[in-house]
């Protein structure tokens, strides 16, 4: 029986809510989620791991329980509060698990406290341009040409019907897919203000490619152990993101699962696996 708690950290006067399980003498893993969800899309990945590994899953500011940033929304400030927050709560040396959003956060952890991180695990988590698919090509315009045109046309990714889509698209048999997942990742986008926000997001994930050199140069110097565990039929991070990973970390592990962006949803026990074997614990 896996006992999980479910507690809030006081980071320079913002609330962060997150998730945590196992012993807290065994091996540190943080687990960082992506748009437009929070730390319970680690709810199944949890308790197959809470044997081995002392976790921690919070949401990042803005997202889920937790308190939006000061000063307004931006990845550096996201990644700049949960820094503090792994300061706050004790997480000295630990383990990355990153996934979408949570990746460019926890690369800039990593960039800054290389000697904090003893591995990454990055699911559907990209740093490489040839990760990017067509996808992105509406965000990319709203880059290129802030208007309130291209603002606008954004918003059809915060509908449910899309949130629907981007847990069900590429996965072989949608009845393994829970609704619990996107139906509470909804209730979270239709709070009010919630849309400015992940639209400002939208406009500032300009700033994470633009890191992308940095990030690589990070993998090229420090060599972390490295695992990519990606759902091949990710809409928006392709797999060649993935093998990218392999340029600069030659030792680097990639696998493959047949399932789309939120891998966990469908594939959990499989990745578990594969981290039991990858991370000493």
């Amino acid at each position: 029986m896996t006992t999980i708690a479910y507690q809030t950290a006081d980071v320079d006067g913002l609330k962060v809510f997150y998730r945590e399980s196992g012993q807290a003498d065994a091996p540190k893993l943080l687990l960082l989620h992506g748009f437009p969800s929070a730390g319970h899309m680690f709810r199944d990945l949890i308790p197959l791991l809470a044997d081995r590994f002392h976790m921690v899953a919070p949401d990042l500011p803005g997202f889920g329980n937790s308190d939006p940033p000061a000063g307004g929304h931006s990845f550096d400030r996201i990644a700049a509060t949960i820094d503090r927050f792994t300061e706050i709560i004790g997480f000295d040396r630990y383990a990355l698990y990153v996934f979408d959003y949570g990746a460019p956060t926890g690369f800039r952890l990593a960039v800054k406290h290389p000697d904090r991180i003893t591995a990454i695990i990055s699911q559907n988590g990209n740093a490489y341009a040839e990760g990017l698919s067509d996808g992105w090509n509406p965000i990319r315009a709203y880059w290129q040409d802030p208007s309130a045109a291209n603002r606008e046309a954004l918003r059809a990714f915060l509908k449910p019907e899309t949130t629907i889509w981007q847990y069900t698209h590429g996965v072989s048999d949608p009845a393994r897919v829970s609704p619990d997942g996107y139906s509470l990742d909804n209730f979270y986008l239709a709070r009010p203000g919630v849309e400015e926000v992940q639209l400002d997001l939208f406009g500032d994930y300009k700033s994470n490619v633009a890191l992308y050199p940095t990030f690589q140069q990070y993998f090229r110097t420090h060599k972390p152990p490295f695992l990519a565990a990606w759902g091949n039929n990710d809409p928006f991070f392709l797999p060649p993101g993935a093998e990218a990973f392999k340029r600069d970390i030659p030792n680097a592990v990639v696998r493959f699962f047949d399932t789309g962006h939120f891998a966990l949803e469908t594939h959990a026990a499989e990745i578990a696996a594969v981290i039991r074997d990858f991370l000493p614990g």
